[in-house]
Order: C-alpha cells, then sequence, then structure tokens
C-alpha cells in the first residue's frame, strides 16, 4: 500500500510498545482511555503500522510474504454448502440426459423403443435438482450467483411451450418445475430427446450454468471469513492473516 512502505521494525516496536506507556501522557480519563492513543488510532497511523507488520510477515519456511486478506462473502457458510450441493447435483442429473456416445437414457432397445420409465425417471431427477437448485440459489445475496440462476431460469422460459408439450409445467410465481407424469409418459419421446439431449441442447445449457453456479459458490466458500447466520464471522481461511482494516 502507498504511503507504508517507510515503517520499519523499529516502528512497529514503538507501535506495540505506546501501548503499554503511562497513560498520563496525552492525557486520560477514568475509564483508562489514553487520548493520545485513541487520536492516533483515529489518524489512522496504527492502521498504517499494523498492515505494514502485516505485510512484513513470512513464511518461515520458504520466505514468501503471506496475504492478508479482508474478503467476505455476502453469503453464509451454510447457504454456500447447500448451493454447492444442490448445483452439483443438477449438473450430474442434466448430464444424464444431455450426454452424447454411451448415453443410456435414450438409448432404443432391439425393436426401436425407447424405455419411457427410464426416461421419465432421469427427467423428474432433473426437475427435482433444478427446483432444489432454485430454492438454495435465491437465499444467496451473492451478485455472480444470483444472475447465473436467473440465466438458468431465462433458458427454462425461453422453452416453455416445448416444456408444456412433454407434460412439464414452469410455476409462474417460484419458476419451478412438475412434471405429469402421465402427460410426459404419452408424449413423443424423440421430443424430449430433442430437448435434453446434445451439446446446446436445453439439458446442456441447465447444466453449464448449475456448474458456472457451483463454482461461483465455491469461490465465495474459499474467501477468508463467511457471516453465519447470526452475523458473526467464520474464519475459514486458508492462510494470511485476518485483519479489519476500518481505519
Amino acid at each position: 500500500m502507498a504511503g507504508i512502505s517507510f515503517y520499519d521494525s523499529s516502528s512497529i516496536s514503538t507501535l506495540f510498545s505506546s501501548l503499554n506507556s503511562s497513560k498520563t501522557q496525552g492525557g486520560s480519563d477514568l475509564l483508562g482511555i489514553n487520548y493520545s492513543d485513541y487520536a492516533s488510532i483515529r489518524s489512522g497511523s496504527y492502521g498504517k503500522l499494523v498492515r505494514a507488520y502485516y505485510a512484513m510477515d513470512s513464511d518461515k519456511s520458504t520466505g514468501a510474504k503471506t496475504n492478508s486478506s479482508t474478503s467476505t462473502s455476502k453469503d453464509s457458510e451454510k447457504t454456500l454448502a447447500g448451493i454447492e450441493a444442490d448445483a452439483q447435483a443438477l449438473t450430474d442429473s442434466a448430464k444424464k440426459l444431455y450426454t452424447g456416445s454411451g448415453n443410456t437414457v435414450f438409448k432404443k432397445d432391439a425393436q426401436g423403443n425407447y424405455d419411457v420409465n427410464a426416461i421419465y425417471n432421469a427427467v423428474n431427477d432433473f426437475a427435482e435438482d433444478y427446483n432444489s437448485l432454485l430454492s438454495s440459489g435465491e437465499k444467496s445475496n451473492t451478485s455472480r450467483i444470483d444472475n447465473a440462476l436467473s440465466s438458468m431460469k431465462s433458458s427454462t422460459d425461453a422453452n416453455e411451450k416445448t416444456l408444456n408439450d412433454i407434460g412439464i409445467s414452469i410455476d409462474g410465481k417460484t419458476g419451478k418445475l412438475t412434471v405429469d407424469e402421465k402427460k410426459f409418459k404419452s408424449a413423443d419421446m424423440d421430443k424430449v430427446k430433442a430437448l435434453f439431449k446434445g451439446t446446446g441442447s436445453y439439458g446442456y445449457r441447465v447444466a453449464t450454468q448449475a456448474s458456472m453456479i457451483d463454482s461461483y459458490a465455491k469461490t465465495e466458500a474459499s474467501k477468508a471469513n463467511t457471516y453465519n447466520q447470526s452475523g458473526k464471522y467464520n474464519y475459514n481461511y486458508n492462510s494470511g492473516n485476518i485483519f479489519y482494516d476500518g481505519f
């Protein structure tokens, strides 16, 4: 940071020794508040010195600098864990539908018929995982997660007519999917296949967006600390020092 490079170990020692000096310097009240120290804190002197101190902190084994981090997530650790799990589940269920070679869901038997029950089960799993991600994702306050979730819902809305044709409806308020088993099983399975199978299909786009949400949630969870539901920090950092840069 600019303006603090001139601080050395002597300055740091002065910083901390001053905290233990006689409270008569600069005056103090009945609570023991040293007004000289308080003025230095307010002016930012202590903040600059402490940041300089942490900047000089090195890994003893490698000699590398240890970076301090104050980045936080707007989401709790619990919220992010739920989003990760649901996003991964949707990615997996969508992948079963969109994969090309080796796809068993849309495989025909010797008579050239689809296994309608297998297709229904796979699509129903997809819908349930989709709905779960909507529920957990909507708890997020992270803009990138919100944007990816909106993009996923937009992809679904763009295919509303085709989804309705095969028995899948979209709730107008929540955006969640409902699969009408009877209507779905009587639908044209080639139309279902075209909707979910292959690169560029609806199933593929949802899988891609779910994977992005999973990645964003992991990024948020890896930050130095996150807020929990009570408003306190969960310190789940990997390395570095936590320092409140509030001066």
